[in-house]
């Protein structure tokens, strides 16, 4: 595996990384794993990466230190050798990401075409939309359920008429469509997991 390279940690103009020799030979103490940069992480596992017992997470961050996107593979590879973590874990990052063929550094940017996939793929989450892209309507009105141009989604503090014109109860939690859609998704793959 080669050594990366970032001029930009260290000097005053952005440059591109660039990779240098010798090779490094794969771990063996270890097992590499890759996945998305976002993520959510239990209170636990971030005691376990600042605390270290058995300094594994130290190790681990040595070793990432000098890799192109080391978020995609730092917190998952903790996660995955660690036996008690490596059961916590689930292997979704509820995004929807359409990439080209053949795949491109950036994924593919969505459009109106790809909303029937989109929406079927039932994930919280998507990327990568252009800036008032027409989807971006589609998925306020049949996902969202907002009105016209409102500029959120209505919850349970919506009072008034016409419908939220006014704030009412702001300690008023209704779930939405949405959030219903989202809890079958969790557990669905909670049991799948």
């Amino acid at each position: 595996m080669p050594l990366i390279i970032d001029p930009g940690l260290y000097r005053t103009n952005k440059s591109d990384v660039f990779w240098v020799g010798p090779k490094r030979t794969l771990p063996t103490a270890f097992k590499l794993f890759t996945g998305s940069a976002w993520m959510v992480l239990s209170h636990s596992f971030v005691e376990y990466v600042v605390w270290g017992w058995d300094n594994l997470p130290r190790t681990l961050l040595m070793y990432y230190t000098n890799f192109i996107s080391s978020p995609e593979g730092y917190f998952q590879t903790v996660a995955c050798n660690e036996p008690e973590l490596a059961k916590t874990v689930v292997n979704s990052d509820l995004h929807y990401i359409s990439w080209d063929n053949p795949p491109k550094q950036h994924p593919h940017v969505l459009n109106i075409n790809d909303t029937t996939k989109m929406i079927a793929s039932n994930a919280a989450f998507a990327r990568k939309f252009k800036h008032n892209d027409p989807v971006l309507d589609v998925i306020d009105k049949k996902l969202l359920h907002r009105e016209n141009e409102q500029l959120f989604t209505p919850g349970g503090w919506c009072s008034g008429n016409p419908r939220c014109s006014k704030v009412g109860n702001i300690h008023r939690i209704t779930p939405s469509p949405g959030s219903k859609r989202l809890r079958l998704l969790v557990t669905r793959l909670n049991l799948d997991g």
